[in-house]
């Protein structure tokens, strides 16, 4: 939501701070996402480490 609202501000007035704004929000959802990944691969390796034993 936020980030639909900062570049759609951008958009409209050509705003650079909502602009750094958006790109802001779109690297914090890119680290989420990759910590997202690193948690499924963890529980994933954990898992067969407990069906091997």
């Amino acid at each position: 939501m936020i980030k639909k609202i900062a570049w759609d501000t951008f958009k409209n007035t050509g705003d650079i701070n909502a602009f750094l704004e958006f790109k802001q929000i779109e690297m914090i959802e890119n680290q989420i996402k990759q910590g997202q990944n690193i948690e499924t691969l963890e529980l994933d390796k954990l898992q067969e480490k407990i069906k091997g034993e």
